[in-house]
């Protein structure tokens, strides 16, 4: 059976995705609103979470996620530890993270043998520049989307360069008491288009 590749990304209302989770965790190319989801995170958000995290699956991850989580995971518990961790990167990266495997080379092509094969999920946590070559080869099954209410004008975005036209269908959303929404998104054929 074919895996599921799924997107898991908090954005802001105007589509930026980069440190949401605080400082010294992305500040490239300027950016200092790192943090921004942390007044947000409740008990519904730490839910959700751990719902989604709590099924069967593997990580797809670029190398400055990758990095970042190697940094940090390892120390703690967590299901991120005992996944396969796929690293996309044409640099060098240290694999010394249980279970880690470098995919380089021909990137949508491997990730597509990737999802050919048996075994859980692919789940994509941060990566937004793994993102837009997931996007522009149409490799992404699912969008599970953490919208919150905030606009933040600068950072990387989850729908960059990398966007192509593409239809997804909502298969469930409910908001938290402190306003992030979370959606799920499945790829449902291409855009159709019409008049009034």
């Amino acid at each position: 059976m074919k895996r599921k590749l799924v997107v898991l990304t908090f954005v802001s209302l105007d589509g930026v995705m980069q440190a949401p989770g605080g400082k010294g965790e992305d500040p490239s190319d300027g950016f200092d609103l790192e943090g921004w989801t942390v007044p947000y995170f409740d008990e519904v958000m730490g839910n959700e979470m751990s719902k989604q995290m709590g099924q069967p699956f593997d990580l797809l991850l670029g190398r400055k996620t990758y990095e970042i989580f190697a940094s940090y995971w390892p120390q703690h518990e967590s299901p991120i530890n005992e996944a396969i961790k796929y690293v996309v990167s044409n640099k060098a990266i240290n694999t010394e993270w249980k279970e880690t495997i470098q995919i380089r080379g021909d990137v949508a092509a491997e990730i597509e043998k990737l999802k050919q094969q048996d075994g859980p999920m692919l789940q994509v946590h941060g990566s937004s520049n793994l993102i837009q070559t997931l996007l522009a080869n149409d490799l992404v099954d699912e969008l599970w989307l953490k919208v919150f209410p905030v606009t933040l004008g600068k950072g990387k975005r989850l729908f960059g360069k990398g966007t192509m036209p593409a239809a997804f269908k909502l298969t469930a959303s409910h908001a938290s008491p402190s306003g992030v929404i979370i959606a799920s998104y499945k790829r449902d054929g291409q855009v159709r288009l019409g008049s009034f």
